[in-house]
């Protein structure tokens, strides 16, 4: 039984192809980066042992990626770079101030415990 309550949006598309082919290439655009970037961090991540001289560059290397690509997911996804610039600033600056909060305090805890374990009883 079909049902008659269902709409089929794409056939109510008011543009036309020449549109069409632009959107076509904005999403195949997005997702080669995207995954371009993902493979970058999965090679990297793979193929560099931690205990590397360079761990410590690729770790903030995956940092900056993933708030790189998280910023891009909402500028592209959630249609922020459509918007004026001042309304992007008012939601990606206080996420992106969050972040390096939440970045700064887990650092910050992480130099504590290494503290505390070489005093108290570690290596």
């Amino acid at each position: 039984m079909e049902r008659d309550d269902l709409i089929e949006y794409s056939l109510h598309a008011h543009h036309d192809e020449e549109k069409g082919k632009k959107i076509r290439k904005k999403i195949m655009q997005v997702t080669v980066l995207l995954t371009l970037v993902t493979v970058v961090e999965v090679a990297l991540g793979a193929y560099i042992k931690q205990s590397s001289s360079i761990w410590p560059i690729i770790k903030w290397s995956f940092i900056i990626m993933t708030l790189l690509k998280a910023g891009y997911i909402v500028m592209v996804f959630m249609h922020l770079g459509d918007e004026k610039k001042w309304l992007r600033n008012v939601v990606l600056v206080p996420y992106f101030l969050f972040m390096l909060y939440l970045i700064f305090i887990a650092l910050w805890e992480a130099v504590a415990v290494g503290e505390a374990w070489t005093t108290y009883g570690g290596a």
